[in-house]
């Protein structure tokens, strides 16, 4: 981190403030907070090192609290910024409304152990998965919606925690997308606010001139391929974000081999107009570069392939097989439709 920012003050780039994320694996408790301390080792030996340099270059501690990891039914309403009883901390005197302000708390009093109470903290990382595998039934799009949009309330009131009264501390949601084609559990890969088709998977009233509701834009889609609940439609969805816009997808009664030969167009569309590299022709393995026309005719049915002679495009006219280059980016016979 020091030779970082020593190199950015030597190119002269200034107000660039420069941290690192922990998770809250850092602290040996976190409950009650005011009896919250980092872990030995990592207290005197990284942290206050860590600290010490924040406070000089007046950069911000960043932690990752999630109230999702410590999900325990019978503190469910806590965990996602519900009405509830809440909890007490006995030595602060303090009441606690959800486990977000615990958290924080517990990190600003092992700062405080550490005499860096002054260091700003940031929630560089905190969310919740709208779905997961079926032994997780927290994760659902309720709960998500309820955590995100309290967080969100929350953040705009202004109210800071117990101990650290009317203080805005920064925030980040993780995250503003699903991330579909992540490795790893159902539960990863659903933690954004919206699908990649930029439909909002619910409204936490983050859309400009909307008011929030924790009921998605459509039912989210099952891991598997469908839902049974949602009505099948040939048009894809459209939300909020995509009102004034148009998409072309397949017809639900298009054969295989109409959905292949459509690929072939695009992906060498593609692979022509970004230069014919290899990897212009990958698409996740399913791509593969061929010397034969995919048309299987003399007369190629591609429109807007790329001319080598100028890189004109050819959007008006069909091309033949003498006026182009001979490689072609194609689907891989293994490919599915999907």
């Amino acid at each position: 981190m020091k030779v970082f920012y020593q190199a950015l003050d030597e190119s002269r780039l200034k107000g660039i403030k420069v941290s690192s994320t922990h998770s809250l694996g850092i602290l040996l408790r976190s409950n009650p907070p005011s009896a919250a301390r980092f872990r030995p080792g990592w207290d005197v030996g990284i942290l206050a090192p860590m600290l010490q340099f924040l406070r000089e270059t007046k950069g911000p501690f960043m932690v990752n609290p999630y109230p999702y990891f410590g999900y325990n039914p019978k503190q469910e309403d806590f965990l996602l910024f519900r009405k509830n009883k809440g909890v007490y901390d006995r030595f602060s005197k303090r009441w606690y409304t959800n486990l977000f302000d615990m958290l924080l708390d517990a990190v600003y009093m092992s700062m405080v152990r550490l005499k860096y109470p002054d260091v700003e903290i940031v929630a560089a990382e905190t969310g919740w998965p709208s779905q997961g595998e079926t032994y997780e039934p927290q994760c659902t799009v309720e709960n998500a919606a309820s955590y995100n949009g309290g967080l969100f309330r929350k953040y705009n009131s202004g109210t800071g925690t117990p101990l650290m009264p009317h203080r805005k501390i920064e925030t980040y949601v993780f995250g503003l997308f699903n991330e579909n084609t992540k490795l790893g559990s159902t539960a990863e890969r659903n933690f954004g606010l919206f699908r990649p088709d930029f439909t909002p998977v619910y409204n936490i009233g983050v859309l400009k001139g909307e008011q929030a509701h924790s009921t998605p834009s459509s039912p989210a889609p099952k891991a598997g391929g469908g839902n049974k609940d949602q009505p099948k439609s040939k048009s894809p969805a459209v939300g909020p974000l995509a009102q004034n816009k148009k998409f072309c997808m397949p017809k639900a009664e298009a054969t295989d081999a109409q959905l292949q030969s459509h690929a072939a167009f695009a992906m060498n569309s593609y692979y022509q107009k970004m230069g014919r590299n290899n990897f212009n022709c990958d698409f996740a393995g399913t791509g593969v570069v061929a010397s034969a026309d995919p048309s299987g005719i003399g007369i190629s049915h591609f429109w807007a392939l790329m001319k080598l002679r100028g890189g004109e495009i050819c959007s008006t006219k069909k091309v033949y097989a003498g006026d182009r280059t001979r490689d072609f980016a194609v689907p891989r016979s293994t490919a599915t439709p999907t």
